[in-house]
């Protein structure tokens, strides 16, 4: 038996890289999922298939995680569907980078909608579900961006610092509840993203990390697997840093 066997799990944003490796891992342990994205693309739907393929329920759905009312409409479709939800992993992001001096209102806006105020909208929308069953997991996916601030990237840290804030919160007002709320904050990650880097950056980003390595999406859906597991049920409120030592 799988460690969420009969859990239905619901993640943001999983058509690709780490929301997608989390997906793949939590149906390999035996999790329903649902997932959603801004648009159900071919690579959301190739996701769709990989998960498929462990023999659990998955559905995708197009939704806009910024968006209040559209994310009340498409976690009632997903209950209906699903028939409950255990999980609620909130993965969307977007960066928009630029230093203060000349980062416009509409970065600013956007990362901060994207990035905080999709996960309100989505516990919003989820708690009374988790509350009806007296108990669930939510995972912020932050970043250490978020606990320590970057240089041109006000906008992002700001809004990934809020998700821990945001969880921690949520664990205090919700535990009576069963609810528990953690954080995930990844370091230098392999992603199409930072691939994409120029080969200086990714090799000064290396001699900062002690393992000598970026991590993969894996290992952040293997610490995902845990905090939405029994194994972490005692786990609530917490900042768990996955960066290959580079920020002890």
């Amino acid at each position: 038996m799988g460690l969420l066997e009969g859990k239905v799990a619901l993640i943001t944003g999983a058509a690709r890289g780490i929301g997608k490796a989390i997906a793949l891992k939590y149906a390999s342990e035996g999790a329903d999922v649902a997932f959603t994205d801004l648009v159900i693309d071919e690579n959301a739907q190739k996701t769709v298939e990989e998960i498929a393929a462990y023999g659990h329920k998955v559905q995708a759905y197009a939704s806009n995680a910024a968006n209040f009312e559209e994310t009340h409409e498409v976690v009632e479709k997903i209950k209906a569907d699903f028939g409950k939800i255990d999980i609620l992993v909130n993965n969307a992001g977007i960066t928009k980078d630029g230093l203060m001096l000349k980062m416009t209102e509409q970065q600013w806006d956007a990362v901060l909608a994207v990035n905080l105020k999709s996960a309100f909208n989505f516990i919003h929308a989820c708690v009374p579900v988790m509350m009806r069953q007296k108990g669930g997991s939510i995972i912020n996916m932050s970043s250490v961006v978020g606990v320590h601030g970057n240089a041109a990237q006000a906008n992002y840290a700001a809004s990934k610092a809020g998700l821990i804030a945001l969880a921690k919160s949520i664990g205090q007002e919700m535990g009576r509840k069963g609810i528990r709320a953690n954080a995930i904050a990844p370091g230098f990650i392999e992603t199409a993203m930072t691939q994409a880097l120029p080969e200086e950056v990714r090799k000064e980003w290396m001699e900062k990390i002690p393992l000598r390595r970026g991590g993969t999406p894996e290992d952040i859906a293997d610490v995902a697997t845990f905090l939405a597991s029994d194994m972490s049920s005692y786990v609530s409120g917490q900042v768990i840093q996955v960066d290959g030592g580079m920020n002890m």
